[in-house]
């Protein structure tokens, strides 16, 4: 059946109210609408909206490959809606049923109207099942492109909480590294520290590596470059955390790290911070103060 002869426009409208009656009946009692925030207001609107579409677009005869610019407008209402409830915490598939759920209220209208015509009748429920099929996987399509946008700004909020900059003195900053350094993570860290070289001034910055797990090559070069970064701003730089198992892998691996200083403590490292820059603590009733 060609989108001259398909009978499936007409029914479509006139039905119209008792297909979109049906359909929001079997989503209410469903309960996968529940599976976010939406009001059952909100259903209900979307719902009629949608159907409402769908009803104009085939008005004049039904292209069956819903890519075609005939869709756009049903295309974009399904983007907006899949990209809402991702956002909501619905799942894939209850974005997609939204879409498949219409299938059962438009069969039932199909086989009353063409009761006494089985082959088209067929027809037209092998029509509707090609549209509402390919607008389904759509939802789905929009839906994982949605999420995958919300899990890359999370990463990337989580790479820049995990990287703080403290000033531990004026003049001395800290950067306690927690988890594994990439390349992506390299950079974001390299940024941070400048920043705040430049918005404070100071001259010594200190890597604390006590969080990172392991320390290979390729995490040795990135603290490198961190290191040479904050070196060309004018910065001493102090790597702290080197513990027992990190020095014999750095030794092991034979990486060179003579050019910059090094404690096995954050303490440590504050204690030559200070030094560096020509103050020293005093113990008993001046305990917890620095002097130049």
């Amino acid at each position: 059946m060609n989108r001259l002869t398909s009978r499936l426009p007409a029914i479509v409208e006139q039905h119209q109210q008792e297909i979109l009656g049906e359909w929001i009946k079997l989503q209410l009692e469903s309960g996968a609408w529940r599976g976010g925030r939406l009001q059952e207001s909100q259903l209900r609107d979307e719902s009629q909206r949608f159907l409402a579409l769908v009803s104009s677009t085939i008005r004049n005869g039904v292209q069956f490959d819903t890519r075609n610019a005939q869709w756009t407008e049903v295309r974009e209402f399904l983007s907006d809606l899949s990209r809402s409830r991702a956002t909501q915490g619905f799942s894939p598939s209850q974005v997609a049923s939204f879409v498949f759920s219409l299938k059962q209220p438009l069969f039932s209208s199909l086989r009353t109207a063409l009761i006494g015509e089985p082959e088209v009748l067929v027809d037209s429920l092998w029509e509707v099942s090609q549209l509402l099929d390919a607008l389904g996987l759509y939802t789905t399509e929009v839906y994982q492109q949605a999420r995958e946008a919300v899990i890359s700004r999370q990463q990337e909020e989580l790479i820049e909480l995990s990287t703080p900059v403290v000033e531990l003195w004026p003049g001395i900053l800290a950067l306690p590294l927690i988890g594994t350094l990439d390349s992506e993570r390299t950079q974001v860290v390299m940024e941070t520290l400048l920043q705040r070289l430049v918005a404070t001034g100071s001259s010594i910055a200190v890597i604390d590596i006590t969080g990172v797990p392991t320390v290979d090559t390729l995490v040795a070069q990135h603290l490198l470059k961190t290191v040479s970064a904050a070196q060309l701003m004018g910065a001493d730089c102090i790597i702290s955390g080197i513990r027992p198992q990190i020095a014999q892998t750095i030794v092991h691996l034979g990486i060179d790290l003579s050019a910059v200083a090094t404690k096995a403590s954050l303490s440590d490292a504050f204690a030559l911070a200070l030094k560096r820059r020509g103050l020293t603590v005093t113990s008993g009733a001046n305990a917890g103060t620095a002097r130049g």
